[in-house]
């Protein structure tokens, strides 16, 4: 009982429940989430080598998509190991500091994700309605700048978060009802005025995603009228086509977050476990779909996988 005494203002460690009420399927429940963590490790490990080692894929598009798949790994990989852990150990304890470093990297590389489609609506924006100007727009210091702004941006929008949860007495016991430290879900165990953490967590989601989304529509009907403008329907199909898998990837990433947020209210006498299975998806299901809709979709990658696995032609005679 040591390990739960209090120790200054915040307790030794959390206990995070995994899913209420439905701790007896946890073992069930860790099957589909071992799956698609499976899935998104190997997916997006495959797209980094497979465009590290082809030299012909080092353009714009490319280079994004492998910045959005290394934040894919790191997103993942920063609940999934210890969700797995609570549901075949029961292993529940994360301490206080761990909780903030994961709840710190969790929410910083969701907002990187977010910049990161923004970044590459800009891509497909610039490759249709600018394609003379491509290579000379898109250079390689302008990507390095496009991602160190999205770093940037996460961690200086994240910071503030630890050293606002440090400063709480946490009154109400050491129990995280989640799978994972969320902010939102460690505020509400904290005793005393925490109206500063609502109102700026709620600040920073409607920042990133009403913003990150309204420039992404902005650039859509920029390259809708656009790809309109084009004189054959063949050439019409072909520039839209190049932004298919960046439609499935924002479809992927955004539908998530909307439903989530209409559920918390309009369904706020719902199970514990609906909105928590809702929190899990939107975590799991972008770093898996992606190298799936890109693989599918894009012809150059698609062509490149299926080079790792060469057919051996049997003849005859």
């Amino acid at each position: 009982m040591s390990a739960y005494n209090m120790t200054s203002t915040h307790p030794a460690v959390f206990l995070l429940l995994g899913i209420p009420g439905l701790q007896h399927l946890h073992l069930w429940i860790s099957i589909p989430f071992c799956s698609a963590y499976t899935l998104a490790l190997l997916g997006n490990s495959t797209l980094l080598f497979i465009i590290r080692a082809d030299t012909a894929l080092h353009e714009p598009m490319y280079l994004f998509l492998a910045i959005l798949a290394t934040i894919d790994l790191v997103l993942s990989s920063t609940t999934l190991p210890k969700m797995l852990a609570i549901f075949w150990f029961r292993d529940q304890e994360i301490s206080f500091y761990g909780c903030l470093v994961q709840m710190f990297f969790l929410h910083s590389f969701a907002i990187m994700e977010s910049a990161m489609l923004l970044a590459m609506a800009f891509d497909r924006y610039v490759a249709i309605c600018k394609p003379l100007h491509y290579t000379t727009i898109l250079t390689g210091p302008l990507i390095t700048k496009i991602g160190m702004a999205a770093v940037t941006r996460a961690v200086t929008l994240m910071t503030p978060l630890p050293f606002l949860l440090r400063r709480f007495h946490y009154c109400r016991g050491p129990v995280i009802a989640h799978c994972y430290c969320e902010h939102m879900a460690v505020v509400r165990l904290a005793c005393g005025d925490t109206r500063f953490n609502n109102i700026y967590g709620i600040a920073v989601a409607m920042i990133i995603v009403v913003l990150d989304l309204l420039f992404v529509i902005l650039s859509y009907i920029f390259i809708l009228r656009a790809v309109l403008q084009l004189a054959s329907q063949e050439a019409r199909y072909k520039a839209f086509g190049t932004c298919v898998s960046h439609i499935g990837a924002i479809l992927a990433f955004y539908t998530p977050v909307v439903i989530s947020s209409v559920m918390h209210r309009v369904a706020r006498q719902a199970a514990p476990h609906v909105h928590i299975l809702l929190a899990n998806f939107y975590l799991l299901f972008p770093p898996m779909v992606n190298p799936i809709i890109y693989g599918v979709k894009t012809k150059q990658i698609r062509d490149r996988f299926l080079g790792l696995f060469p057919r051996k032609n049997a003849k005859i005679g």
